[in-house]
């Protein structure tokens, strides 16, 4: 059975505008109004537009290959959960759209003033990287794979952190962003991002959606992607309950492939099937498993 995968910030891609305007014109021309530009322009510059330019090409992807398969479940990564949640017909992809400009908007402002970013570690045990958060006061913010986590808080704290990392023989990767996602230096978010979702008319799920917070199928949508905000993203954990429903089979409907490359890590004896390059009757490929740094910065790239 096949599980649906939506990726968050950092899966970008440069035909990812091209697709959407391929696919679903009529919402990268709504996608402008709302951020009073082009987003994929300055999808690298700053969350506030790489969220609205990342939930329209995984709408995209959905739009364009979500027929050819039937997925037990959805899951998203972090922003992927509006994407996700769209897919599954819980809301409409405008009210969708909406909610991923204003997200977008109100983590940037967050990040306004501070000098916070992102540590990826990869090869630490569980132990170790509970050991060094607590030792330099940072937050447990992505758990995306056996041996891959990332940390999040001040940048000073943040260096200190991969400086013991490699001394313990660890791989530490400094994230590309402007902000200490999913940790309490997103709060003043929170609550404004809470009126949003609020104010938008949400449905019962077609499929069953799989929250990134509490690794089961959301009970309490807008309760539960406010606390997202401040919350670590549980992908191992989720891939796991996707296996639990019965998933074997994974496609990535985003652009590039950060969530793709981590299905094995997760699940070795899991499939990824790439509807662009075979087509929904070819069967399943595997991305390259490219171990080197370049690789792992992609794969823990979707933190926001």
């Amino acid at each position: 059975m096949i599980a649906g995968l939506f990726p968050g910030q950092g899966s970008h891609t440069r035909d990812a505008r091209e697709r959407v305007a391929l696919v679903v014109p009529g919402l990268l021309s709504e996608c402008e109004a709302l951020v009073g530009e082009d987003p994929f322009a300055r999808a690298g510059e700053s969350t506030r537009f790489a969220q609205p330019a990342i939930f329209c090409a995984s709408v995209a992807g959905w739009e364009a290959h979500g027929a050819d398969v039937r997925p037990v479940a959805l899951a998203g990564h972090s922003l992927g959960e509006l994407s996700a949640l769209v897919a599954a017909g819980a809301l409409d992809r405008r009210a969708g759209l909406r909610l991923a400009v204003r997200r977008g908007e109100l983590m940037d402002a967050a990040c306004s003033g501070r000098e916070e970013g992102m540590l990826a570690l990869l090869g630490a045990t569980d132990e170790q990287v509970s050991r060094i958060a607590r030792s330099h006061g940072l937050a447990l913010a992505n758990e995306n794979a056996p041996g891959q986590v990332v940390l999040a808080g001040p940048t000073a704290r943040l260096r200190a952190a991969a400086a013991q990392a490699r001394e313990e023989h660890t791989r530490a990767i400094t994230l590309d962003v402007a902000g200490a996602f999913h940790s309490p230096a997103m709060a003043p978010a929170v609550e404004p991002f809470r009126a949003e979702l609020d104010a938008v008319e949400w449905d019962t799920p077609a499929i069953p959606v799989i929250s990134g917070t509490s690794a089961r199928p959301f009970r309490d949508v807008r309760a539960e992607l406010a606390e997202a905000i401040v919350a670590p993203v549980r992908w191992r954990a989720v891939m796991l309950a996707l296996a639990a429903l019965g998933a074997d089979t994974f496609v990535d409907f985003g652009p590039g492939e950060v969530l793709a490359r981590l299905v094995k890590r997760n699940l070795s004896d899991a499939r990824v099937l790439d509807l662009a390059a075979a087509g929904a009757a070819d069967g399943a490929t595997t991305p390259d498993e490219d171990a080197g740094a370049a690789a792992d910065a992609r794969e823990v790239s979707g933190v926001a």
